[in-house]
């Protein structure tokens, strides 16, 4: 069979990872990459062997050619619309980094294309893809633990992100780039919708540093069912800490209780100059090939494409999630304001 022919928007971390697992796919070819900064696309070009023609600056010339199917847009999350609007519209399915936007009117634009186009689009909720995530969905839905009632999810970053790994946090929040895969997890997991959101933020340490947004936001989730849960989301963790992300997740439920912790997967290592717990569910080699959560989620999408299926994170997931972190974020601003998700 033909191969799909994908391309590339954003070369930062994410995007690079992009090319390495589509460039390994027995059914995918990388045919384009994009990025705004010509260092970084000739070094990752180059990188991935991508010849000098198939890189570019401005992504609608891209979009121009006929043997790009799919398009993976990887740029910084305040920045995905524009790029996934112009994409559906030229006719190409669309894989999307998390969270989909973080505004819920333009997650409302890019339902209302993937309506029109009836193409496909997936946000990158890799999550889903952790095996110990989807069985607790499984038992979950098994009625193992009764009726979901409360939830928990915690995402925790070391300081460095926030100051040496991206240079737009200025531009987001903690509650858009940790906390939207825990939302997404705990719609999966109470199968139900969010009716309000309540939250709480501090600005201290992040805006002493010259960059003005949130250090931490704690938020609360009403959903239909009656089920609530707590978010929390920072990153300023010092970087002592062991591991780049702290990551937990509980639900509580009328007749059990399951507890997901991610600190720790399952490797330690000690040396004379730190502690640390390396990660390695999400993404890692093996023998040169590319494993773990984020590789069966992009997989995911092209099964989708070659299928002809809906994906599980589809463009209503996205905004549905949207709408729940944006929700959070304006309560923040309100200081605690009670705010209606629609």
């Amino acid at each position: 069979m033909d191969k799909l022919g994908i391309g590339v928007i954003g070369l930062g971390i994410m995007g690079e990872n992009y090319v390495q697992v589509y460039q390994q796919h027995p059914h995918t070819e990388v045919r384009a990459v994009v990025n705004r900064s010509e260092e970084r696309l000739h070094r990752v070009g180059d990188k991935y062997n991508i010849p000098a023609n198939n890189r570019y600056t401005d992504h609608r010339k891209m979009l121009e050619r006929n043997d790009i199917d799919a398009v993976c847009v990887a740029t910084p999350d305040f920045a995905h619309t524009q790029f996934v609007l112009d994409a559906l519209s030229a006719g190409k399915h669309v894989l999307v980094e998390k969270p989909m936007t973080i505004s819920t009117k333009e997650a409302d634009d890019i339902l209302r294309a993937v309506k029109d186009t009836g193409l496909k689009l997936q946000v990158a909720y890799s999550h889903r893809w952790l095996p110990a995530y989807y069985e607790a969905r499984q038992r979950i839905q098994n009625g193992e633990i009764g009726k979901p009632l409360v939830g928990y999810a915690r995402k925790n970053d070391t300081i460095w992100v926030a100051t040496e790994m991206i240079n737009w946090t200025a531009q987001t929040a903690p509650t858009f780039f940790l906390n939207s895969h825990d939302v997404d997890l705990m719609r999966w997991y109470f199968d139900s919708e969010a009716v309000e959101a309540r939250a709480y933020g501090v600005k201290e340490v992040l805006v002493k540093r010259g960059i003005d947004t949130y250090d931490m936001v704690q938020g609360q989730v009403k959903f239909a069912s009656g089920a609530i849960a707590t978010f929390e989301s920072g990153w300023i963790y010092p970087n002592t800490f062991p591991t780049i992300v702290d990551s937990f997740v509980e639900v509580i439920g009328s007749a059990g209780h399951i507890h997901l912790d991610r600190k720790c997967e399952s490797l330690e290592i000690s040396t004379e100059k730190a502690f640390t717990y390396p990660k390695t569910f999400l993404y890692g080699q093996i023998f040169g090939k590319i494993h773990g959560a984020f590789k069966l989620c992009l997989d995911a999408f092209v099964d989708c494409i070659l299928e002809d299926k809906e994906p599980v994170t589809n463009a209503y997931a996205g905004r549905q999630v949207t709408a729940i972190l944006e929700a959070m974020i304006k309560s923040a601003n309100q200081g605690g304001e009670i705010v209606k998700i629609q």
